[in-house]
C-alpha cells in the first residue's frame, strides 16, 4: 500500500533528491533568497522549514542533527547565529515563495524562495502602511462638491451688481 507516500520526487532517485535539497537549503541559508523552479521551491520548503525550526533551540543535539542534513559548517553557524535571532518569536512559516513567471527555454514556472524576515523591501512596506481608507460610493460626496461652486457663482455676480 502507498499510504502517506505523496510528495514530489522531482524526477530523481532518493540520493540525488536528498543532495539537491540539501544544497538548495545551504544556498537559501547563506544567501537568504534563491531563484528556482516552483516545484523545487515547494519541495525545498517542506525540507528546509523543519531544519530552520531546529535553530530556535541552540544546543549540541540540534546542531548535530542539522549538520547531519546539511554537511556544511558555515551554513550551520549562519543558521544558529543570524537566522535564529530573527525567527525566535515566529511560530512557523519561515519561507516565502514569490512567482516570477516562466523560463524562456522550457516554459518552466520560476519563482524566488526567500526567508521571510530577511526581505528588507517588504519589511519597509509593512512599516509604512497607508492611512485606512474605506471603499464607499463617491456619488454622495462628489455631487455636492460639484454643485457648490456653481451655486456660489450667481451669488457673486449679484453682489457685483
Amino acid at each position: 500500500m502507498r499510504h502517506n507516500k505523496k510528495f514530489n520526487h522531482l524526477s530523481r532517485k532518493k540520493a540525488h533528491r536528498g543532495a539537491l535539497l540539501s544544497n538548495m537549503t545551504i544556498s537559501l541559508i547563506m544567501h537568504k533568497r534563491i531563484n528556482t523552479t516552483l516545484a523545487k521551491a515547494k519541495a525545498l520548503r517542506m525540507y528546509a522549514e523543519p531544519i530552520i525550526n531546529r535553530a530556535k533551540k541552540d544546543d549540541q543535539a540540534n546542531r548535530r542533527l542539522v549538520f547531519s542534513y546539511l554537511q556544511n559548517k558555515e551554513a550551520v553557524k549562519e543558521l544558529f547565529g543570524v537566522i535564529a535571532d530573527k525567527i525566535a518569536n515566529r511560530p512557523g512559516g519561515y519561507t516565502r515563495i514569490l512567482k516570477t513567471g516562466h523560463r524562456l527555454g522550457d516554459n518552466a514556472e520560476m519563482c524566488f524562495i526567500e526567508l521571510v524576515d530577511f526581505n528588507e523591501a517588504m519589511l519597509e512596506a509593512k512599516g509604512e502602511k497607508k492611512a485606512g481608507r474605506t471603499r464607499r460610493s463617491r456619488s454622495k460626496k462628489a455631487a455636492p462638491a460639484a454643485e457648490a461652486p456653481a451655486a456660489e457663482a450667481p451669488k457673486a455676480e449679484e453682489a457685483a451688481e
